[in-house]
């Protein structure tokens, strides 16, 4: 997958959550990113923002879901000490389960997928041609044991 075909297929898992119906909703992301703004919106006249702590596991969905967050104009933070992966966000529980949490863990699988991608291609190109796992073996007997 390329630049071209990450940046449409991440499109349309936006188009996907903002109820996009037709193919010109689909085609246009900033409709599809105020259309998300205003459900938010909408759920937080009917339902009390909660506090949700995410923990995200590598620095790049960590950027991703931040990103999201504040596209979406959700204050995205930590407090101190906690680790850097970690991102709490006030919300309405509505959105984060049924829109946000969703719509990041599609975003970040393509994400995760293309860098996977890149990373085995410059490491077969330029490190060693085999980019597969450590082989996995028994492990020793211990000792008084047989």
């Amino acid at each position: 997958m390329d630049d071209r075909e990450l940046r449409e297929k991440l499109r349309k898992i936006e188009a996907l959550f903002a109820g996009a119906a037709t193919a010109g909703e689909r085609a246009a992301a900033g409709a599809a990113a105020e259309r998300i703004r205003e459900r938010l919106s909408q759920a937080g006249g009917t339902e009390p923002a909660i506090e949700m702590t995410f923990s995200l596991r590598n620095p790049w969905s960590h950027r991703l879901f931040v990103a999201l967050c504040r596209r979406y104009g959700l204050r995205a933070y930590r407090y101190r000490r906690m680790r850097y992966t970690t991102v709490c966000v006030k919300a309405p529980r509505s959105f984060l389960d049924k829109t946000l949490w969703p719509e990041f863990l599609q975003l970040d699988e393509a994400l995760t997928e293309h860098l996977s991608g890149i990373t085995d291609r410059i490491i077969r190109e330029e490190v060693y041609k085999d980019v597969g796992d450590a082989d996995e073996v028994e492990e020793p007997l211990k000792i008084g044991k047989a």
